[in-house]
């Protein structure tokens, strides 16, 4: 499918600055399902451009918002040493109230939109990105959700409080959650409190551990990269938001 990109403002209630958005949408007028996209700590940078198009391609106006911006506004990293020790100094900047006011101002974005069908909302994050996925879909009217390797879910909220996967119940729509079994970062007891949470609160799921994928398997641009399971993984995303979404 032909689509366009753009980067575009979205104003945040209560707050002077703008925050920047990347636009990829089809190009005929629709309207269309629309998708979140929650990037990682090292910003909307290439690879989250891409996925957003790759999302945008299969029918959706797809915009990834730069909820970094009060701490790193614009901010692009590679995936380096370097990036990582600089990228992971704005997650202890995130709070939960600014997380949401960043989303429902994305959410207003998109709905204002003729192009968008503002009932059939999804959204897609990777790394603290898969966390804030998981916050969204516990706190906005999202009908498909995509959390790759969300890091934290079962131990912590972004700001403090309790751990962000003690409110699922509050999701209402289908949630697909994607790990790596070799991924440190996520012990396989915190994958399980997520699953049992899921399964216990009768939330409509999918939980994924793929053998021989680390954190950020997706990402052909990390060493971590693992081509089947990313594979296999955007299968599955295309099918959720297919089926929740169309």
């Amino acid at each position: 499918m032909t689509i366009e990109t753009e980067r575009v403002r979205i104003q945040v209630a209560g707050e002077a600055q703008t925050m920047m958005g990347y636009l990829a949408r089809p190009i005929s007028p629709g309207p269309h399902p629309a998708v979140i996209v929650l990037q990682e700590i090292f910003g909307v940078n290439a690879h989250i451009r891409d996925v957003t198009e790759r999302v945008a391609k299969e029918g959706y106006v797809a915009i990834a918002p730069d909820y970094h911006h009060r701490a790193a506004p614009e901010q692009e990293l590679d995936y380096t040493p370097e990036g990582m020790q600089k990228g992971m100094k704005v997650i202890p900047l995130l709070t939960q109230e600014g997380v949401h006011a960043d989303l429902q101002a994305t959410i207003s974005f998109l709905q204002a939109r003729k192009d968008v069908r503002g009932d059939r909302l999804g959204c897609i994050g990777f790394c603290i990105g898969g966390h804030v996925a998981y916050l969204a879909a516990e706190k906005f009217p999202l009908r498909a959700t995509a959390s790759f390797y969300g890091g934290g879910i079962a131990t912590f909220t972004p700001g403090g409080g309790r751990p962000t996967v003690e409110k699922t119940a509050e999701i209402k729509g289908k949630i697909v959650c994607l790990f790596g079994r070799d991924d440190k970062q996520i012990s396989p007891d915190q994958v399980e409190t997520i699953r049992r949470a899921l399964t216990e609160h009768h939330v409509r799921h999918e939980v994924v551990v793929y053998d021989g994928a680390d954190h950020g398997f997706f990402c052909d641009r990390r060493a971590s990269y693992h081509p089947a399971s990313a594979a296999d993984a955007w299968q599955r995303v295309k099918r959720l938001f297919n089926e929740e979404l169309a």
